[in-house]
């Protein structure tokens, strides 16, 4: 695919298409279904443009096999309708297929933006899009290229970090690599594609701001104090402010290639984004000459008004090309037709919208081939896919503290004490977005944990002991490896208040400290946490983030196979007053921080200190 935005230049191939479509057709372009709301026939009766996986939307078994034959089954009966349109197919791959179990699950962007090595994120992008077009699948909702301004937001791990230009830098990477590059080692020459999320200033929003839905039965209705505060509310500030932090990454990703765009459920100023013509169409339409389509977030449009069909009206007049319903599609294609047939939505905006996704699919080649390439799929989840992933894990990894050169560990040291649930557990080592769209514990999908890594690294009989509470009475290590874990989540429900370690994560780290010689601290998290409280216990502390599932990759830094060399992306705050109200006093630890280490030299075999 070529780095260029579409033009409004005439096809003639599309002309003629759109010459035969009926008002309804068109429509159907429009109308984004989940799979599972999906009546049988409904695609070929509609001309539904595009079907998707919601988080969790996955078919049984969770296989890549079972995920290609679902996709093939809905375009084939997209090819079926009057005009045989193939339709787009779209999922989270937000840090690899993520919904599938057995595919290479990357770390979430916060630890993509630790490595700053827009290379490497390329490379990340060309292994995800392989992925998908093994299983049929033609669109990704990613990458995120918000800029998280306060890291309380349960997004925050979707964003490469709080600089405008890191974040459009990376998310550009990954739009290349996601669009295809010939000659890769994947054999992958196919577009995927990209939509980069969520236009416009999700990452700015007040604390406390977020809308409830009384008519909407969805997942903001939460009361929680802690939860649904900053996801989706409101960004308060002035157009300079929005353009300067907010809206670089888009203009990056357009020039990258990006052919569709996710509008924000967030508002500026009070107007909610999928309502807002100003931005929509006059900004990033006209200004930005955008050539792709605009798409809905998951019922965002919904949230416009009480009344469907007058939410309806105010999303596509304002710009939004294709509608993520997700339900009620065939309410949602009657309403546009009403609103047609009455003047109050102009036909001209209709066969715009389709104009723009029929663009789209002809630049991806779906009328010449609308599936995707089942050669791929030995690959999916292979050694060499995973391999980007672990070189991923180990470049992400951010070394805050290293007192006395702790680190690199000697690989031959007597006996390591292991701590901390996290550390055998894949589902905390990847987060939310992962098989469900809250992520899970557990053994949730393939992949190695941190223990494992361990155990893998050390030399023969090395004693490596774990007890997941920490509990070692009677013994004594040499070093100490203590893993904590923000349990799983995702948007709202992320959203966190107090990001301090927890009484029980404090005391755990102090038990483990006075049974070891050194201590190791290894945080998966996403975001920044308030650490103050076990800092001085600490002999060394490793930011990891959210690893995905290679966690041999944190091994490979530990033991000194690979130097660390990850940056903070965000400030790391010294306490929760200062992320409540940032004052001015200097962080913890600053942006771009991040202690480095040589490899691996000849250690000695009592402290696992370098000689």
């Amino acid at each position: 695919m070529q780095a260029t935005v579409l033009g409004n230049e005439l096809n003639p191939k599309i002309d003629q298409l759109i010459g035969r479509m009926t008002l309804l057709e068109k429509i159907g372009q429009m109308t984004q279904v989940d799979v599972n709301s999906l009546r049988e026939g409904a695609i070929r009766e509609f001309s539904i443009g595009s079907v998707l996986s919601g988080g969790g939307g996955n078919p049984t078994p969770n296989t890549p096999r079972a995920w290609a034959g679902m996709v093939r089954r809905v375009q084939s009966e997209a090819l079926e309708s009057r005009l045989g349109i193939p339709l787009l197919y779209g999922v989270d791959a937000v840090h690899g297929h993520s919904n599938m179990r057995g595919a290479t699950i990357f770390p979430h962007n916060v630890g993509l933006g630790a490595t700053g090595d827009s290379e490497l994120v390329e490379r990340i992008g060309r292994v995800t899009a392989s992925e998908l077009l093994a299983t049929n699948v033609h669109w990704t909702f990613a990458p995120s290229v918000s800029v998280p301004q306060d890291i309380r937001w349960g997004r925050t791990f979707e964003g490469f970090g709080q600089d405008p230009a890191l974040v459009s830098s990376l998310g550009a990477a990954l739009i290349r690599g996601l669009n295809g590059t010939a000659g890769s080692s994947d054999g992958n020459q196919r577009p995927v594609l990209t939509s980069p999320k969520h236009f416009i200033g999700d990452g700015g929003t007040a604390w406390g701001s977020t809308r409830r839905y009384d008519w909407i039965q969805g997942w903001w209705n939460h009361d929680a104090p802690d939860r649904w505060q900053l996801d989706q509310g409101d960004l308060r500030t002035d157009e300079a402010s929005l353009r300067r932090v907010h809206l670089p990454p888009y203009e990056e990703a357009i020039a990258a290639g990006a052919l569709s765009i996710m509008i924000s459920y967030s508002s500026w100023n009070g107007q909610k984004l999928h309502a807002h013509r100003y931005l929509l169409t006059d900004l990033l339409k006209g200004e930005l000459a955008f050539g792709g389509f605009l798409v809905s977030d998951w019922l965002g449009v919904s949230q416009l008004d009480s009344n469907f069909e007058s939410a309806v009206y105010l999303a596509i007049n304002a710009g939004v090309d294709m509608v993520m319903v997700p339900f009620e599609y065939e309410r949602f294609i009657r309403a546009v037709e009403a609103g047609v047939e009455t003047g109050i939505i102009p036909a001209s905006r209709v066969d715009d919208a389709c104009r723009r996704i029929v663009q789209v699919k002809m630049t991806l080649g779906l009328f010449d081939d609308p599936f995707g390439d089942s050669a791929l799929l030995p690959q999916v989840g292979g050694e060499a896919h995973r391999a980007v992933a672990r070189e991923a894990v180990g470049k992400s990894q951010v070394l805050l503290k290293n007192e006395g050169g702790a680190l690199p560990l000697s690989t031959n040291v007597p006996r390591i004490l292991v701590a901390g649930a996290a550390a055998d557990d894949v589902g905390l080592q990847c987060g939310g977005w992962t098989i469900e769209w809250q992520g899970g514990r557990g053994a949730i999908t393939d992949g190695t944990t941190l223990l494992e890594g361990i155990s893998r690294t050390v030399a023969p009989g090395v004693s490596v002991v774990y007890r997941p509470g920490g509990m070692f009475e009677g013994m004594r290590g040499d070093v100490g490896i203590v893993v904590l874990s923000e349990p799983p989540y995702c948007e709202g429900e992320g959203d966190r208040n107090d990001l301090s370690l927890t009484a029980d994560e404090v005391e755990m780290v102090r038990r483990v400290r006075r049974q070891c010689d050194l201590l190791v601290l290894v945080i998966y998290s996403g975001r920044p946490l308030i650490i103050g409280d076990v800092l001085d216990a600490c002999d060394a502390v490793v930011a990891s983030w959210l690893p995905g599932t290679e966690a041999d990759g944190i091994a490979d830094v530990l033991f000194g196979k690979r130097p660390f060399s990850g940056r903070l992306s965000y400030e790391w705050p010294k306490t929760m007053d200062q992320v409540r109200s940032p004052n001015g006093v200097p962080p913890l630890f600053p942006l771009e921080y991040g202690l480095t280490t040589r490899q691996r030299r000849d250690l000695d075999r009592t402290h696992g200190r370098p000689v």
